[in-house]
């Protein structure tokens, strides 16, 4: 059985600047998933020897709603600014937008679980309350793109040490920083994510 299927490419002009677009639709066993999970990647073009990549898992509430209770929205935002800028000097940058939604519990347990934090639980305790990990994603299909585009070595734009861990498994990474500004409501947020996740904050 394949693994993924690749959409064509598309234009994307965007608020951020004007890129490409496609589709890998991750084909999945039966047994794991009912249908097959269709993720994006945004990019500049062709690429140089190290670009700048950004693995973004899909945050509803924050990237689309722009919702305070996490950093995820401001992140996105200028993950993507930041590979415009590469672009505007010629160089080559990607967004990989996983369709793992609540660091892979989906939308609805996400919920449940924000419901736990509003009563005091912090985002780790909310997800193993719900009988999850702490952090449930899986990055098998992110091996798949980088080899699909040629691609060896990576500034990856993240502060989690475990994603560092995840892409060092398919290219050479190094690191650059993501940090927005925190606010009333994402503070123990992030305290949780430095404190029990090891994030780079």
């Amino acid at each position: 059985m394949e693994r993924y299927q690749v959409s064509e490419r598309a234009k994307l002009p965007t608020r951020f600047g004007n890129f490409f677009i496609q589709s890998f639709r991750e084909l999945k066993p039966e047994k794991d998933c009912e249908c097959p999970v269709e993720h994006l990647v945004v990019f500049t073009g062709d690429f140089c020897d190290t670009p700048v990549v950004r693995v973004h898992s899909e945050c509803l509430t924050g990237d689309v709603f722009g919702s305070q209770k996490c950093d995820c929205g401001g992140e996105l935002a200028l993950a993507m600014q930041k590979i415009a800028q590469e672009q505007e000097n010629g160089k080559s940058g990607m967004l990989i937008y996983l369709r793992q939604e609540g660091r892979g519990i989906g939308l609805f347990n996400k919920v449940n679980a924000y419901a736990l934090q509003d009563t005091g639980y912090d985002t780790v305790e909310a997800n193993e309350a719900l009988g999850f990990k702490s952090d449930n994603r899986d990055y098998s299909i992110v091996g798949d793109i980088f080899k699909y585009y040629k691609i060896k070595k990576i500034r990856l734009l993240t502060n989690n040490p475990r994603k560092i861990e995840a892409m060092g498994k398919y290219v050479e990474v190094i690191r650059d920083s993501i940090l927005v500004p925190s606010n009333s409501y994402n503070e123990k947020y992030l305290a949780t994510k430095k404190a029990k996740l090891g994030h780079l904050l």
